[in-house]
């Protein structure tokens, strides 16, 4: 078969009946993001397909059924965004709405354990942002939707984390207290910097170098990991585990990441060392998603050569943090 006129079609499966184009792709490049940042292996500390990394209660078919179960809502935010298209303020409260009924239908589908809940929101909010920005006329730029989401959430630091400071319940809202980190909602009020400077510029040198789409999406992981403040690791290892999560995955940029063989070792080495400390940067992975998303609004798919090679080091040998 030739293949070379299957290669410029896009990733998103033919849209049902009724729906808006735009709503579909958009809803599909998000859901692609949360299905292929839990595929890639090895990974520090996170769920992979061989590894329930530093978890005991979830593993990939968690991931699965979770999914599964909220992939309608990144459709409903992007139809949300494109029928707001002047009125940015009144997005957020409506991604809300939405976004706590599938967060009941996550943990309905999971037994209560939290998988995706970050996702829900950081997607969900990616979704929203590229249904604001959407136009027809021109494709889609990544810096209109970093822009449109730091409109959307404009001034939710503030509202949400500052004036609660006093009284703080949730965990975001105890570690801003704590420490001053603002976690997911700094990131999206600020437009995704963390994908925007790390995540975006990682994975497209990988794609360039035309590597198995497993190294990719795990060279863009890492320097993510070196850049965030992880509230999920912050949380579970305090600022010493969050310190220990940047300065490994530093290290590893610097020896060329997942790109070449000394960097590879070292995520091995990273990811086992993670699952001892029961450590998982849960908001990097989220970050990873984002990314993703961002990348196929960008282009549509991922290159022929990258998605038609395959990365045999994530399917043989020792499996770091694998199941006994």
């Amino acid at each position: 078969m030739d293949m070379s006129s299957l290669a410029v079609l896009p990733i998103a499966p033919p849209r049902p009946e009724g729906m808006e184009p735009a709503t579909w792709t958009i809803g599909s490049a998000c859901l692609t993001g949360i299905l292929l940042e839990v595929s890639v292996h090895p990974k520090p500390g996170l769920v992979t397909p061989r590894s329930m990394g530093a978890h005991r209660d979830m593993d990939l078919q968690t991931f699965m059924l979770t999914s599964a179960a909220i992939a309608p809502c990144f459709h409903r935010c992007a139809a949300i965004g494109l029928s707001h298209a002047d009125d940015p303020a009144a997005v957020l409260a409506l991604v809300r709405t939405v976004g706590r009924d599938y967060d009941r239908r996550l943990l309905a589908a999971s037994n209560g354990v939290n998988t995706q809940r970050g996702a829900l929101f950081a997607l969900g909010l990616t979704a929203a942002a590229a249904g604001l920005c959407h136009d027809d006329r021109r494709p889609m730029c990544p810096d209109r939707v970093f822009a449109a989401t730091a409109a959307i959430t404009r001034g939710i630091v503030e509202r949400e984390l500052e004036t609660r400071r006093r009284d703080p319940v949730t965990a975001g809202e105890i570690l801003f207290d704590r420490h001053g980190v603002t976690g997911i909602r700094g990131e999206v009020e600020a437009g995704f910097p963390t994908v925007a400077a790390h995540g975006l510029p990682a994975l497209r040198a990988a794609l360039t170098q035309e590597v198995e789409l497993n190294r990719a999406l795990l060279h863009a992981l890492i320097a993510i990991v070196a850049a965030a403040e992880d509230t999920t690791v912050l949380w579970r290892g305090g600022p010493e585990g969050l310190a220990f999560v940047r300065e490994r995955a530093a290290r590893i940029c610097d020896l060329g990441g997942a790109l070449t063989g000394r960097g590879l070792a070292e995520i091995h080495r990273f990811a086992d060392d993670c699952v001892a400390r029961r450590l998982s940067p849960g908001g990097g992975a989220d970050l990873l998603a984002v990314t993703v998303a961002i990348h196929l609004l960008e282009t549509g798919s991922f290159p022929a050569q990258v998605t038609s090679r395959f990365d045999m080091s994530a399917s043989n040998g020792p499996a770091p943090g694998e199941n006994p």
